[in-house]
């Protein structure tokens, strides 16, 4: 079963706007979905960028999204713990929260993930795209992707 992964900023392959990048106010874009399995229990998103030079770059880990949730509105908060009980692991920088897209050179790739889970997570702070990966596994019901790209001015 597949997720049908949106965003309102921008189609699947197309540019990702400035705002939501390094150059703009590199806060995170909204984003929707639909096509939830019944049975899901919790939903996790990973974005990520597969061209950086040193090998995948992780730009955002969220995890235990309220499985009735079906969107996520721009700028979410660069916390651990959001309001409605999802938690935020750590980006490629280190840091909390979403890192928007900032390629050295070229144009990259920029993929959303998001996947239904069949459990919550007991992950806690400090949650990487590593971490993630394993407690998922064997987890996912569904999941869906949206591609974006980037190219600095």
């Amino acid at each position: 079963m597949a997720i049908d992964l949106k965003s309102p900023a921008f189609e699947e392959g197309s540019a990702i706007p400035t705002r939501y990048t390094c150059d703009g106010q590199d806060i995170s874009p909204p984003l929707s979905w639909s096509s939830v399995p019944d049975d899901t229990r919790s939903l996790a998103l990973v974005t990520y960028d597969p061209d950086a030079p040193g090998g995948t770059f992780v730009h955002w880990v969220l995890f235990n999204v309220p499985p009735d949730a079906r969107e996520l509105a721009e700028d979410i908060p660069d916390q651990e713990r959001l309001p409605n009980g999802a938690a935020q692991g750590v980006n490629g920088f280190g840091k909390v929260g979403y890192m928007g897209p900032c390629p050295p050179s070229g144009t990259h790739r920029y993929f959303f993930e998001i996947y239904a889970l069949d459990t919550t997570l007991d992950l806690g702070a400090g949650t990487t795209r590593e971490d993630l990966d394993g407690a998922i596994q064997g987890h996912v019901l569904a999941e869906g992707r949206l591609m974006g790209t980037y190219q600095r001015r």
